[in-house]
């Protein structure tokens, strides 16, 4: 796991347990859950757009995807994130490969890691696209305009995109789970609440387990495949 994304999931773990510990925490979580659970539909529409405008804008999409996970829970939180962060990479690096070209190649333009993911993505696109989302050499957000100027394909992109975001979004999701779930079993002391925190604290071990060796492995692949990227 790179530092950055390590110390955002440090600094939210912190948060939430000052915030349990100082503020009346579980009434505001519980509430704020529920009623973007009520929005239904329009909720979700409403969430999938704000997703879609934030990535092409190259705003940090970690925000939302912890909101999903807030909302609605790990399960459907993931379930709605997942497609959305897929939705916004596939519009930014469309909007690359067209309307935004000249604009992607200027922000691109003087970077050796760009020449040496364009060489590598010609060799085989589905494979190195793959591993930059599982261990990016660019943010999320600049990643998709980076690959929109190489020969990749769309369905190679959107496919290695959905597969290598994943365990990324399936972290932050169970993150913003935790205050909610937490606030429930600690409003309602019924029997079996102890073994339910017990496998909310063992899913975002294994979730963080999964991110940590998917990253490092791809981080040692990268190493090897793209040398030119590290100058």
């Amino acid at each position: 796991m790179s530092w950055p994304r390590a110390l955002i999931v440090i600094s939210v773990i912190a948060s939430l347990a000052i915030a349990a510990w100082l503020l009346p925490i579980a009434e505001w979580t519980t509430s704020l859950a529920e009623r973007a659970r009520q929005t239904g539909t329009t909720g979700v529409i409403l969430f999938f757009a704000a997703y879609v405008l934030s990535t092409v804008a190259l705003l940090p999409g970690s925000i939302l995807t912890l909101a999903a996970g807030f909302a609605y829970g790990p399960l459907w939180g993931l379930a709605i994130a997942s497609p959305a962060s897929v939705a916004g990479a596939t519009c930014a690096f469309m909007l690359g490969r067209s309307v935004l070209r000249e604009w992607a190649e200027r922000q691109v333009a003087r970077s050796p890691r760009a020449r040496a993911i364009d060489a590598a993505v010609e060799r085989d696109g589905f494979k190195f696209v793959l591993l930059l989302r599982l261990s990016p050499l660019f943010p999320f957000n600049v990643l998709n305009y980076a690959l929109s100027l190489t020969r990749v394909s769309l369905g190679q992109y959107i496919l290695a995109s959905a597969i290598g975001m994943l365990p990324g979004t399936a972290l932050y999701v169970y993150l913003g789970s935790l205050a909610p779930a937490a606030a429930e079993l600690s409003s309602t002391a019924r029997e079996g609440s102890t073994t339910q925190t017990v496998l909310y604290v063992a899913g975002l071990l294994a979730t963080a387990a999964v991110v940590i060796f998917a990253t490092r492995a791809a981080r040692r692949a990268l190493s090897v495949e793209l040398p030119g990227a590290r100058s």
